[in-house]
């Protein structure tokens, strides 16, 4: 089964209560979202979207960008589609490490992109941020917000979060942190990141040079 045939799978029903049930242990994407520095008439590719509810929060805050979203399953963009009630939002089918800006008939590259819970998810999520860079302009972001490896907190809760997130498919690997960091100084990129208490998760702001 490819991916995109395993996350519909996935996703069948999950859809419907996914928002409301993510919302328990996703945290600091709201925090995320305020910190994005989106200018009018800027555009912002949130890969893995799932049922829009970023890219929603993303519209009320700055209603003169150009906000895009792009998933891996087909199930998950129906529910998008539904709750941005319009075309106003162009989405997407599609796998993190083959997009293109040109898929979303844009002639230059993206001024933001977002991943928001969705690394952990990518077997391959190297791969999805080298191609991620290959999207932004000089001078873009790429903002994300994952899972952490938990050490400050106690053993007990850490081994029972990651044994739920395993049933859903979700493998936080402890290395994406120190992965950014080495990106950034091989690249002379600018790394801002941060940890929410406890070290449950990580908020990061890495800006491409210009």
């Amino acid at each position: 089964m490819d991916a995109m045939a395993q996350m519909d799978r996935h996703y069948r029903y999950q859809r419907y209560v996914y928002d409301l049930s993510r919302k328990y242990y996703l945290l600091g994407r709201d925090q995320l979202l305020d910190e994005i520095p989106l200018r009018e008439g800027e555009t912002l590719l949130e890969i893995g979207c799932g049922t829009a509810r970023n890219l929603i929060g993303l519209a009320r805050r700055h209603p003169g960008a150009r906000l895009f979203g792009l998933d891996a399953s087909g199930t998950m963009l129906a529910t998008a589609h539904k709750n941005i009630g319009g075309d106003s939002i162009p989405l997407r089918q599609g796998l993190a490490n083959q997009v293109s800006y040109r898929d979303f008939g844009l002639d230059e590259p993206f001024d933001h992109i977002l991943f928001s819970y969705v690394l952990s998810m990518i077997p391959g999520w190297r791969s999805a941020l080298k191609q991620a860079l290959r999207l932004l302009k000089p001078g873009g972001a790429i903002h994300i917000v994952d899972f952490a490896d938990q050490q400050a907190m106690p053993r007990w809760f850490r081994g029972m979060l990651l044994t739920w997130l395993d049933w859903f498919q979700v493998h936080p690997d402890p290395e994406l942190p120190g992965y950014l960091q080495q990106l950034a100084g091989q690249r002379g990129d600018e790394l801002q990141m941060r940890f929410l208490p406890g070290r449950y998760a990580l908020l990061g702001h890495y800006r491409k040079a210009s």
